[in-house]
């Protein structure tokens, strides 16, 4: 029998006990029946969100401060940082808008965010390209308007599709993502998504496991052993696609570090 490395094992197992982390359904029951000895929480109702404790904002929600992109494209609107491009308004290739607050290692990110039109992202764990000013490299948060690709986990100017959204993977050293298990099928989830409205995004990064969760919901998780690509900390930025026309507004952006 072909034996599982050690440190797949190892990650496989903390993925798994935060999948146990999941906001409960509305209504779920606190345990197995009256007289079953069994509650979630003092009074044996449904357990409660995680509080939300050591976040900073990063954004002021009024100036451009601690950011970095090309001014063509991007400015401060109604309390967001808004990225647009027009038809005949076009970057030469994607373009992102960098913070330059740090590059964060283990950290957890939450934000909110609203797209109309074509493609856009978050950045994270990312480079700058040294020859393409404001162009990044690095794991994406993806999002699209046609909710195709929204909720997965892509890397930029590198591997591609790393984990789709539903999936659990798993990339070994200079391998392709392999699936390990499912989060739920594909067009249930797309369900969560507003695509004309606010959508909260909320992403976990610890040691070699990304996760990736919209509105509450797990949409996408990695387990990344592929150590001569992956990225162990890095930039955070916001991405202008080039292509149809699009509109990125992000707001009450915060990190925790870990």
């Amino acid at each position: 029998m072909k034996r599982l490395p050690i440190a797949f094992l190892c990650s496989l197992l903390l993925c798994i006990v935060i999948q146990a982390w999941q906001p409960p359904q509305t209504g779920q029951g606190a345990g197995r029946g009256a007289g079953a000895g069994r509650s979630a929480g003092a009074a044996g109702g449904p357990i409660g969100p995680l509080e939300e404790t050591g976040f900073r904002p990063i954004f002021d929600g009024r100036t451009m401060n601690g950011w970095d992109g090309d001014p063509k494209f991007w400015r401060v609107e109604n309390g967001a940082l808004v990225g647009q491009t027009e038809t005949d308004k076009q970057p030469v290739q994607n373009t992102f808008l960098i913070w330059r607050g740090g590059s964060p290692a283990n950290f957890e990110l939450k934000l909110e965010f609203k797209l109309t039109g074509f493609n856009s992202g978050i950045q994270y764990r990312s480079i700058e390209l040294p020859d393409i000013k404001w162009a990044m490299k690095g794991y994406q948060a993806d999002m699209d308007g046609e909710q195709q690709f929204t909720g997965q986990i892509y890397e930029e100017r590198g591997r591609g599709f790393v984990a789709m959204r539903g999936q659990v993977t798993y990339i070994g050293d200079g391998k392709k993502p392999q699936l390990v298990g499912s989060l739920g099928d594909s067009e249930a989830l797309k369900g969560f998504i507003k695509g004309a409205d606010w959508n909260d995004l909320h992403i976990i990064a610890r040691g070699n496991i990304l996760l990736q969760v919209l509105n509450g919901h797990l949409m996408s998780e990695l387990i990344d052993d592929d150590t001569a690509n992956r990225k162990m900390d890095g930039l955070i930025g916001i991405q202008v696609h080039r292509g149809p026309p699009m509109k990125i507004e992000v707001r009450n952006i915060r990190l925790k570090k870990l």
